[in-house]
């Protein structure tokens, strides 16, 4: 029998992995919003997993309806302080969900790994979530991120996909690439509109949390990072799909 996954447990920091980094706030934070905005639709939009509400303050600007489902009831009491009266927040599954709207833009951001069944998800998303003419917003950490190859070629990391002790213990269950991101996207019957990578990144999350403490990152130099993961989606921390809905797949 399956153990009962613990979704307040799952996010907590361990003695040797962050949940979260700095790197994550400070600098992945605010790129994705920029990767997304050119995208966005007018209307309501829905986040799914909001964890303690940084990303979903970033959004806040953007939209004057926003609904959050979360797993975890910490994480939310965490965001609610936060973010006051101006999110509506469901503590539930996304595989319980029963939400009362159809959305013009979903979010789906770092999460999709953290999934039993994420397929069964996407299809939630375009079967029964997104509008008509709505766009969703899909990112996963990527597989082939240089750190993580150099991490590879050093024994730390088995292969580029391998989901490590520390992912498991946050809750991991696959590491995406971008074709097998693009894989379950269209296996759910989404359309895939747009494919990209979120900054390039060659350096671990805690030794980028190491950096950003010192003057040796320039806001040059990270803008540089953004721009050439454009370029280099394969080479990027992070790997972005902007879908939109297809035809409804059971």
């Amino acid at each position: 029998m399956e153990k009962k996954r613990d979704f307040n447990k799952e996010f907590k920091d361990t003695s040797d992995h962050k949940y979260a980094y700095n790197f994550d706030f400070d600098v992945m934070h605010p790129f994705m919003l920029r990767s997304f905005i050119p995208f966005f639709r007018e209307g309501n939009l829905l986040e799914l997993g909001s964890f303690k509400g940084d990303f979903t303050q970033r959004l806040i600007p953007h939209f004057d309806d926003i609904t959050c489902v979360e797993a975890s009831n910490e994480a939310i009491a965490g965001a609610q302080k936060k973010l006051e009266e101006k999110v509506k927040f469901y503590n539930v599954l996304f595989e319980e969900a029963a939400l009362p709207n159809k959305y013009d833009n979903i979010i789906l951001t770092h999460v999709l790994e953290h999934l039993d069944d994420p397929v069964s998800v996407l299809k939630r998303v375009n079967n029964e979530w997104l509008s008509d003419n709505g766009r969703f917003f899909l990112v996963c950490p990527n597989a082939k991120a240089p750190s993580r190859q150099i991490a590879v070629k050093m024994g730390i990391i088995s292969h580029n996909s391998a989901v490590t002790l520390a992912e498991k213990e946050h809750g991991h269950r696959i590491t995406y690439t971008l074709d097998t991101l693009e894989r379950d996207a269209r296996q759910a019957g989404l359309k895939v509109v747009h494919r990209s990578g979120i900054f390039f990144k060659a350096l671990a999350n805690f030794q980028w949390d190491r950096l950003l403490e010192t003057d040796i990152i320039s806001p040059e130099y990270l803008e540089g990072c953004y721009q050439l993961g454009q370029q280099y989606p394969d080479l990027c921390s992070s790997i972005f799909l902007m879908c939109e809905k297809g035809k409804p797949n059971v």
